[in-house]
């Protein structure tokens, strides 16, 4: 079941999405304030988040920099704010839609089932990494190069998970290190370089001169396929 995690400070809207979402089959969560919203997030990921702007602790556009550190999660945002400045922020931070209120129930609902088909998209497409070298398999955790299985360890499928995740972009150390080891762990980039090699030793044809898995010195990481 689709898990939507809502997150408002007004609990008679919170009330209203939550009856319109589990009529239509959705499992909700809900969160009135921004650190909750982000535990939330921390404990388990949902399939997709609405979240109002304007909290009353965090505002909005920072909760959308924090998950968006660990997760490519679908976000709607709900916001009273008019001003267009305040759109382009949240959707230069990472939301995927926005929603100015007040709205009609019907427009939000076909935008989360807009939003919910595209990442399932986006998911499947995700699923499987080929290269002319080695294949992963991301839904049964399988990799294989040259025909031969290769053993990859948990942190190590964490690892390329994040980063098949943007095929080809560079993901910053401290967004890897907190999505796979978790927050306090953003200065630990001794850990990514242990990882690396070892990933590049078993799937690489010349580790020594990686043609998938790169380095950005002092920066991040990108997986190209």
């Amino acid at each position: 079941m689709t898990r939507i995690l809502v997150v408002d400070d007004e609990p008679s809207l919170v009330r209203t999405l939550s009856i319109n979402l589990r009529a239509r089959g959705y499992d909700v969560e809900h969160a009135f304030d921004g650190r909750t919203a982000l535990q939330s997030v921390v404990d388990s990921v949902p399939d997709l988040i609405v979240l109002d702007l304007g909290l009353p602790d965090i505002d909005g556009v920072e909760v959308i920099r924090r998950v968006r550190a660990a997760s490519e999660v679908p976000i709607i945002v709900l916001s009273a704010r008019h001003d267009s400045d305040d759109k382009v922020e949240a959707l230069d931070e990472g939301a995927d839609d926005y929603v100015t209120k007040p709205f009609g129930m019907d427009e939000l609902l076909a935008r989360v089932r807009s939003s919910v088909r595209r990442a399932a998209s986006d998911a499947a497409h995700a699923a499987t990494v080929r290269t002319p070298d080695f294949t992963l398999d991301f839904v049964e955790r399988r990799a294989t190069r040259g025909g031969s299985v290769v053993r990859l360890t948990p942190t190590e499928w964490q690892l390329l998970e994040r980063l098949a995740a943007t095929p080809g972009r560079l993901v910053p150390q401290a967004d890897l290190l907190r999505a796979v080891w978790g927050p306090g762990y953003e200065r630990e980039a001794h850990y990514l370089r242990v990882y690396a090699a070892g990933i590049r030793r078993k799937l690489e044809p010349a580790p020594g001169h990686p043609r998938y898995l790169l380095t950005e010195p002092g920066q991040g990481y990108r997986l190209r396929v």
